[in-house]
């Protein structure tokens, strides 16, 4: 009887599954959505003007009535609140007009409330406390249920940047081996991100039995995580994600408060317990272990994704490392999606603007409504333009 109804339930997406296999079945090119406003129709449009075909759609920053945007409150989940599900809606509507498939992304989970609406905490509940995961697995369940039929949606991100690791004394870009010797003393713990995604994946999959899931490496979604993945899960239509903003210490916005920035290529970090200068040929390494891991698997590179990358804009070597993190992909036939598009509450990553724009301006022209008359002739976003229409 279960298999009967299961597949009943496939038969009835025969259109959809088509499609979103070949959706993802060649490389595509998008951005980040990280608003703390649900965007409108004429921002999808202006992203899929630059050439971006999907984009990966954080909602938890965004206005409710509740304490988490569409969760209602990580601390204990009752279920998905009808007005931020009707929000959600709305914008999947708009992003579909504009023609763009939508990656939907939580930045919180039941028991994993996002740090920066958790005052600076970084929130370990999911991965100690029994009792979160039920709560993690029926949101989703209840998501699927609620979206399944939308037309935009192309895949269901998980979580945003898991760290399960964090707090158990693991260095983050660790050696291979003491990754790999992580990933097998916490097998079966809470600390399993991919039993985790196992769980979550069965509900999804009751519901939808077709609509991709992408998943993030742990340890904020670094590939060296990945790569120490005993194995991919059994679901075919997942796609697995890291993202990319090593030498972090170089991209970030504390290195624009140094006296003198760090530079790269050439910026000396710590990996595996040793300095290493960072250049295209290291980033294309950091980048390949994700890919090589995928191979190892017999997946193909399609099921790869890079789902964010960035630098700071201001940053003097911005465009080399951009071209370089986007070069390593697509020599490697992955899919990517910059961060951020036009974020409405921060400027640093906004390739639209021009490197030597004062932030002060940006945060003056936002908080006066006058967010139009912001100059978006920056070079960084024509390197980006360039690649996605490649």
């Amino acid at each position: 009887m279960a298999l009967f109804v299961f597949l009943a339930v496939v038969l009835s997406f025969p259109s959809r599954a088509a499609d979103l296999d070949a959706f993802w079945s060649v490389p595509r090119k998008g951005g980040n959505s990280f608003n703390q406003v649900p965007p409108d129709e004429a921002y999808f449009h202006a992203l899929a003007d630059s050439g971006a075909t999907w984009v990966r759609l954080a909602f938890s920053k965004w206005p409710s009535t509740r304490r988490d945007f569409l969760i209602g409150d990580a601390d204990a989940y009752e279920g998905l609140v009808p007005d931020d599900l009707a929000t959600l809606r709305r914008t999947l509507d708009a992003a579909h007009k504009a023609g763009l498939k939508v990656v939907v992304v939580p930045l919180s989970l039941p028991g994993a409330r996002w740090t920066q609406h958790n005052e600076g905490l970084f929130d370990d509940r999911l991965w100690s406390q029994p009792g979160h995961v039920d709560d993690a697995v029926r949101f989703w369940g209840d998501l699927v249920a609620a979206l399944q039929d939308h037309p935009a949606i192309a895949a269901y991100n998980l979580i945003n940047e898991p760290a399960p690791e964090k707090t158990t004394g693991l260095a983050e870009n660790g050696s291979a081996e003491a990754l790999r010797e992580w990933q097998r003393v916490h097998a079966g713990t809470l600390r399993d991100l991919p039993a985790f995604y196992a769980r979550v994946m069965e509900a999804i999959r009751r519901v939808d039995p077709v609509t991709t899931v992408m998943l993030d490496a742990g340890y904020y979604a670094n590939p060296r995580s990945l790569a120490a993945w005993p194995r991919r899960l059994a679901d075919d239509r997942v796609l697995y994600a890291f993202h990319m903003y090593e030498p972090y210490a170089a991209t970030s916005a504390p290195n624009m408060r140094r006296e003198v920035p760090l530079r790269y290529p050439g910026v000396e970090t710590e990996v595996a317990g040793r300095r290493q200068a960072w250049d295209r040929d290291a980033v294309a390494t950091h980048i390949g272990m994700a890919f090589d891991w995928a191979a190892a698997q017999g997946l193909p590179p399609t099921r790869i994704v890079a789902g964010e990358f960035g630098c700071m804009r201001a940053w003097a070597d911005c465009a080399a490392y951009l071209r370089d993190v986007v070069d390593a992909v697509d020599a490697r036939g992955g899919h990517w999606a910059f961060y951020a598009f036009r974020e409405d509450a921060w400027d640093g990553m906004d390739y639209e603007l021009p490197d030597n724009l004062p932030s002060g301006r940006f945060y003056w022209l936002m908080e006066s409504g006058k967010a139009d008359q912001l100059p978006r002739d920056g070079t960084l976003m024509e390197l980006l333009r360039r690649r996605m229409r490649d």
